[in-house]
């Protein structure tokens, strides 16, 4: 009797966990269930997307993120019909992208922003300060002086001209500053951004003839460099390997969260360009599916920590990025201190003085 009982009370056990596993299952659907989503980004936030506590993050709010890399200036021009969203580097290719996509009144969305810099080997820096062209606020860190580096790039000056570039061999040549594709790169078209308002008296080239007063000097920083690159990911990659020019454009982003990772940074002096143009990174939803998720990278607490932790800048998230980077203000101007943020050229305007500076569209 005693094994008849044991018998059916096992049964009934077993039964009964049956019973609270489909019950369960019943009343609470899988909760890591996401949906897909598919997106074409610049690659300074490729390591962010990648990162395995953003995917964690994402499913949490139901979303699984498979993304492409394209240079910022170059996403209206692949099939956005196979894409749920971009994200450029910044505004003003979102625009294009929204036009290219047929969309009207897309709900872009800014989340987080990041400054352009100029990463320098040490003796590069040195020789800049020395001469006049940079300001160190610190071993690893200073300011480039735009205007006396653009006089120096507009009279051709090379390295060897430079006094005190002969203690470091590794200087030769005419001193210019390594940048992306202006044409099709988010940073590059930044920098002639930058650069064309310092050349225009301080003030953003809007007309034809502010083309015509800059475009021969948009043409000396940028014939002087070769081929160009697509993003700043190799060329930030190369730097830090040890290769690499002497001085390289690349976004702040990068370099913090190289320093946030506990990466080590290498042979680097960050120097923050006096005149500079941010770069808001712009989420343009162009499916349904993918509408709510601009918003989330702008508002959800551990997103925005995890963009910090990346390197970006929340919008209106300063105290967030200054407490995040506190350990690292040896490298980084938290506070962009003595700064001059300006504005950018319309769409129009900057096309061509990025193709006026590879020497394309000059008139006879």
């Amino acid at each position: 009797m005693r094994r008849i009982l044991g018998i059916v009370l096992g049964l009934l056990l077993i039964g009964g966990v049956l019973y609270l596993v489909a019950f369960q299952g019943q009343d609470h659907p899988e909760t890591t269930a996401t949906k897909t989503v598919r997106g074409v980004i610049g690659s300074e936030k490729s390591e962010f997307f990648r990162d395995p506590d953003v995917v964690k993050a994402l499913a949490a709010k139901g979303y699984t993120v498979k993304t492409e890399t394209s240079g910022s200036w170059a996403m209206d021009q692949l099939a956005l019909k196979e894409f749920d969203f971009a994200f450029p580097s910044s505004s003003e290719p979102a625009k294009e992208v929204a036009a290219a996509a047929g969309l009207k009144g897309a709900q872009e969305t800014r989340p987080f922003f990041s400054p352009l810099v100029v990463i320098a080997r040490p003796g590069a820096a040195k020789v800049l300060a020395d001469n006049g062209l940079a300001r160190m606020t610190g071993k690893n860190s200073g300011t480039l002086l735009m205007g006396a580096f653009l006089k120096a790039a507009g009279e051709d000056r090379t390295w060897q001209q430079l006094p005190g570039s002969a203690a470091h061999a590794e200087l030769t040549g005419t001193v210019f500053i390594k940048t992306t594709d202006p044409a099709s790169s988010n940073s590059g078209a930044l920098f002639l951004a930058a650069t064309s308002n310092v050349a225009n008296g301080n003030t953003v080239v809007a007309d034809d003839a502010g083309i015509a007063r800059t475009a021969p000097l948009m043409r000396k920083l940028i014939s002087v460099q070769g081929a160009l690159e697509p993003s700043t990911d190799d060329p930030f990659r190369a730097f830090i390997s040890g290769s690499g020019e002497p001085l390289i454009l690349v976004y702040e982003s990068q370099v913090a969260s190289l320093l946030m990772q506990h990466q080590d940074p290498g042979d680097m002096v960050v120097l923050y360009p006096d005149t500079t143009v941010n770069s808001a990174h712009t989420f343009v939803p162009l499916t349904e599916r993918a509408r709510e998720l601009g918003a989330l990278l702008a508002t959800d607490p551990k997103l925005r920590e995890l963009a910090v932790l990346r390197g970006f800048r929340p919008q209106e998230g300063v105290a967030e990025f200054t407490a995040a980077t506190m350990p690292h203000t040896a490298y980084l101007n938290t506070g962009l201190t003595g700064i001059r943020q300006v504005g950018t050229p319309t769409v129009k305007i900057l096309m061509a003085l990025a193709q006026r500076a590879k020497g394309q569209g000059d008139t006879p």
